[in-house]
């Protein structure tokens, strides 16, 4: 799958689930992993360690879910999305992850791993580090889903394996949804809080800022640590992620990831395309020289 392919972005936002039932756009049955091409990919570290770490960060999923209802209690709507649609959704794609990890590399202990991560994400992924209101949390929410969609899109590019091709791209539209549903909210909330454009701003530097020194490198590490533990000379954490930033930075949909950044600042059309450009051009520029 590429992306000439269908493009959710264009995609109205579906209507809410109905209280009390899941609808979820594909099924973990929709996946063969029968049909996995395992000589295609089992000898790629690089793939090992980006489906890996995603496996765990979606896995738990759960955590975050319970900080955000707790954080937005007494809005039922919202809190129905999370519980009904949000969260079977990730906790789906982690499951869907884990089992092509476990399918490809059965030796790898993905429990052990998991729990060892989870161990130290768990005691970061608390109440206390949400944003000082419900509309910035929303502006971080956007920019988490941002880095979701853009993470699946490079990492559908990199891959040769049908299978994963297919399941990266199945999550990468579920993740342009869930930028929506968060975005919307966004709005009602920008409205109640008067949040102004610096305070959008600020919100949006802030998540940015922690995009990469998070969960995803937490992640990572514990993949790369488990998935050489047995290794008496393992390779560098340092080399390990030079390693999968230079395969996924050159494939990374930066256009699309600036439109998604941009998009809580409420821009006119004019103002939107004028911004795009230099800011494309500027994160070209740093990721790939």
């Amino acid at each position: 799958m590429s992306d000439s392919m269908h493009d959710p972005m264009h995609d109205p936002i579906p209507a809410p689930t109905p209280p009390g039932s899941t609808r979820l756009r594909w099924s973990f049955d929709d996946i063969d992993l029968q049909a996995i091409e395992r000589d295609v990919v089992a000898p790629r570290d690089d793939i090992f360690l980006l489906v890996c770490s995603a496996s765990f960060i979606e896995s738990g999923t759960d955590l975050y879910t319970r900080n955000l209802l707790a954080y937005f209690d007494g809005d039922d709507d919202f809190g129905a999305w999370l519980r009904e649609q949000w969260e079977p959704e990730e906790l789906q794609h982690g499951h869907a992850l884990r089992s092509y990890v476990e399918h490809v590399w059965p030796e790898f202990a993905w429990n052990d791993a998991f729990d060892a991560f989870f161990t130290e994400y768990s005691a970061l992924c608390t109440l206390d580090e949400l944003e000082p209101s419900r509309g910035r949390e929303l502006v971080a929410r956007c920019m988490v889903e941002m880095g979701t969609t853009t993470y699946y899109q490079a990492l559908n590019a990199i891959c040769d394996e049908p299978v994963l091709r297919e399941l990266t791209w199945r999550i990468r539209t579920d993740e342009v949804q869930h930028y929506k549903n968060f975005y919307q909210r966004f709005l009602r909330y920008r409205r109640s809080e008067g949040l102004g454009r610096g305070q959008v701003i600020a919100a949006l530097w802030r998540r940015l800022s922690e995009l990469r020194r998070s969960d995803a490198d937490i992640a990572l590490r514990h993949a790369a640590a488990w998935r050489w533990r047995d290794d008496p000379m393992p390779p560098a954490l340092q080399d390990v992620r030079r390693q999968v930033f230079d395969r996924m930075r050159r494939q990374y949909p930066i256009d699309l990831a600036v439109r998604m950044i941009i998009k809580p600042l409420q821009l006119g059309p004019r103002w939107q395309r004028w911004a795009e450009r230099p800011l494309s051009a500027l994160a070209r520029r740093v990721l790939l020289n």
